[in-house]
C-alpha cells in the first residue's frame, strides 16, 4: 500500500512534514503484538490492516490494551526482516469526537515512545521519539515521526510508573492504536521510490535517501551511487587499475581485469600484464601461465624462460628448467646456478684461492685475484701476494732499509730492524746517524741519546747541534770570553782577536795599549780615560 497524502502536517522536532511522499507501508498486514489486549476485537492486528475511517475504540478497526491499572503498556510490529524505515504514522483513537483538550484519549496518548529494534527488546533498539512537552491541547492526531533508523520491529510504549504525571496525563497506562503505518523501503534501497542501493563498498547501506555510498564502491564500480561500470580500459577499486593487453584491443573485465578472450600475442596472465619469455625459436607462450611449448632459447631457464643462465664452465648451456650448470663454473663464480662471485676474499675456479693483500683490505678480482687499487705495504705483485725483498720496504716497495745490525734485512712493511741497528746509527729504521758523544761513545740505538755527554762543540738530546754563539768545549758547558772576537766552539780560542784593551788566548787580560778613536775631548778622566768618535783621527793612550 503507498500512501499519497499525509494526513496532518505538524511543525514539531521529529515530525515529518512532506506533501507527497511514496514510501510503502511496511507494516501492512504484518504480524503484530500487544502486551494485554481489552477485547477479542480489539487486537494489536487491528493497528496494521489498513483501516482507519472508524476511530472508536470498539469499533473493530483499533488495537485496544486492558485499562485495568496498568503501569506500562507496548505494542509492536514485525516487519518480517531489517527494514530501511524513513518515518513512522500513529492514528489514535478519537472515539470518532474532535480531538482538542476535551477529548479524553488525549489523556492517554500523551508520554508516548517509539522504539526501532532488531530484536522484540525495545532496549536493544533506538529512541525514535518520545513525548516529554505536548500537552492535551497541543498532542497531534495522526502523527508522523521522522525515524531514518534500519530495525525489523517498531516498538510502541507508554508507562506511568512515576507519579505525579504532568498535567492531563492519564493515571494508568493504555493503547488505543487504530492504525501504525511504518514507511520506508528494504534494506539497500533509498530514495521515495524505494531505488535499489548501487555497489557499496563492504555491502553497506548506502545513505537512505541521497543514494551514496559512505565508503566507496566495491571494485569495478564509480560513481556517487557506485552505480557506474568501470570504463577506458579501467577496473578494480575506484577503477584506478589499467587494463593489461587483452587480444584484440578488448576491454578487460570491469572488477577483476580478466581478458574474456584471452592475450595478445606475447602476454600471458590473469590479465594479460606479464610478458612471455624467450620461448625456444620465437614461440608465443602459454597464455594464461607463460609457460614456453618447446622450451627456452639458448642461455635462458626457467618456467617461463625469463631467468638468465649464469656463468657455466665453458660456456655450457645451463639447465633449462632449474638453471644448473652440468660441469661447475667459471673461475669467480659459484653456486648451483654459476651467478653469484665469489667472496670472503677469494676468487678463481670454485673460490679456492685466497686474495693476496691488497690496499686498504679491499677484495681482489673475484676472476684473477689482482688487486684493483695496488697493495698493503710491504707486498708487491699483481695479486698483492710477494712479500717486500732486496732489502726494501713500504708500499710497492720503494723505500730502502736502514743499516740493521749485521747486515739483515728490515721489516717489509714498516723497515723496523728486527736486532737493532748497526754501530753509530739509531731509530726504528736505523736510517738516523748517531751525533757526536763524548769519548766516541755510541749513541742509544732506539732515540739516539749519548749515555754520558757531549763531545766538544756540540749539544742536544742526540749531540748533533753545534753550540750556539757564546759556548764551547763537551756540551757547550763552557762559555767563550766577554771580549772574545770569534769564540771557537771547541777550544775557545778567539780567533779573530780580543775587544780593544785585551789580549791573552781567551781574551782574557788587560792591554797596555790601545787604539781609541779622537774624540773633541781635552781632556781624561779616571771616570773618561778615553774618548769614542767616528772620527779618522786617533790616539795612542797608555793606560
Amino acid at each position: 500500500m503507498y500512501a499519497v497524502d499525509l494526513l496532518v502536517c505538524c511543525s514539531w522536532v521529529a515530525l515529518l512534514c512532506p506533501s507527497v511522499q511514496a514510501y510503502e507501508n511496511l507494516a501492512l498486514n504484518k504480524p503484530a503484538w500487544q502486551s494485554s489486549t481489552a477485547e477479542s476485537d480489539t487486537g494489536a492486528e487491528r493497528a496494521v490492516d489498513g483501516r482507519y475511517n472508524d476511530l472508536w475504540w470498539n469499533g473493530g478497526q483499533c488495537a485496544v490494551s486492558d485499562d485495568w491499572g496498568q503501569t506500562t503498556t507496548e505494542w509492536r510490529v514485525d516487519l518480517g526482516g531489517v527494514k530501511s524505515i524513513h518515518h513512522v504514522f500513529i492514528q489514535y483513537a478519537t472515539n470518532n469526537e474532535v480531538w482538542d483538550e476535551n477529548n479524553p484519549y488525549t489523556g492517554w496518548f500523551l508520554g508516548f515512545s517509539v522504539y526501532i529494534s532488531n530484536t522484540t527488546n525495545k532496549e536493544d533498539g533506538v529512541l525514535c521519539f518520545r513525548d516529554t512537552s505536548y500537552t492535551r491541547a497541543t498532542i497531534p492526531n495522526p502523527v508522523n515521526i521522522t525515524c531514518p533508523y534500519h530495525g525489523r520491529y517498531v516498538i510502541y510504549y507508554n508507562n506511568r510508573t512515576h507519579p505525579p504525571y504532568p498535567e492531563g496525563y492519564s493515571d494508568t497506562a493504555y493503547i488505543e492504536l487504530c492504525e501504525v503505518e511504518v514507511y520506508g523501503c528494504d534494506v539497500y534501497t533509498y530514495g521515495v521510490d524505494c531505488k535499489r542501493c548501487g555497489n557499496c563498498s563492504g555491502g553497506v547501506q548506502c545513505n537512505h535517501v541521497t543514494g551514496t555510498c559512505p565508503k566507496g564502491c566495491d571494485a569495478g564500480i564509480y560513481g556517487d551511487k557506485c552505480d557506474l561500470e568501470c570504463g577506458n580500459n579501467t577496473y578494480g577499486v575506484e577503477c584506478k587499475e589499467l587494463c593489461g593487453n587483452c587480444s584484440n584491443g578488448e576491454p578487460c573485465h570491469h572488477v577483476d581485469g580478466t581478458c574474456p578472450h584471452g592475450c595478445d600475442a606475447g602476454m600471458y596472465g590473469v590479465t594479460c600484464k606479464e610478458s612471455c619469455g624467450n620461448c625456444s625459436n620465437g614461440e608465443p607462450c602459454h597464455h594464461v601461465d607463460g609457460t614456453c611449448p618447446h622450451g627456452c632459447d639458448a642461455g635462458m631457464y626457467g618456467v617461463t624462460c625469463k631467468e638468465s643462465c649464469g656463468n657455466c664452465s665453458n660456456g655450457e648451456p645451463c639447465h633449462h628448467v632449474d638453471g644448473t650448470c652440468p660441469h661447475g663454473c667459471v673461475a669467480g663464480m659459484y653456486g648451483d646456478k654459476c651467478d653469484k662471485e665469489c667472496g670472503n676474499k677469494t676468487y678463481g675456479m670454485e673460490c679456492k684461492e685466497l686474495c693476496g693483500n691488497c690496499s686498504n683490505g679491499e677484495p681482489c678480482h673475484h676472476v684473477d685475484g689482482t688487486c684493483p687499487h695496488g697493495c698493503d705495504a710491504g707486498v708487491y705483485g699483481y695479486k698483492c701476494d710477494k712479500e717486500c725483498g732486496n732489502k726494501t720496504y713500504g708500499v710497492e716497495c720503494k723505500e730502502l732499509c736502514g743499516n740493521c745490525s749485521n747486515g739483515e734485512p728490515c721489516h717489509q712493511v714498516d723497515g723496523s730492524c728486527p736486532s737493532g741497528c748497526d754501530a753509530g746509527m739509531y731509530g726504528v729504521t736505523c736510517k738516523e746517524s748517531c751525533g757526536n758523544c763524548s769519548n766516541g761513545d755510541t749513541c742509544n740505538d732506539v732515540d739516539g741519546s749519548c749515555p754520558y755527554a757531549c763531545d766538544v762543540g756540540v749539544y742536544g738530546k742526540t749531540c748533533d747541534e753545534a753550540c750556539q754563539s757564546g759556548r764551547y768545549g763537551i756540551s757547550c758547558t763552557k762559555a767563550c770570553g766577554q771580549n772574545c772576537q770569534g769564540c771557537n766552539r771547541f777550544n775557545g780560542v778567539c780567533e779573530f782577536g780580543c775587544h780593544p784593551g785585551w789580549t791573552g788566548t781567551f781574551c782574557e787580560k788587560r792591554s797596555k795599549y790601545v787604539f781609541k778613536y779622537f774624540l773633541s775631548c781635552n781632556q781624561f778622566s779616571a771616570q773618561n780615560p778615553y774618548c769614542i768618535t767616528t772620527y779618522t783621527k786617533y790616539f795612542i793612550v797608555m793606560i
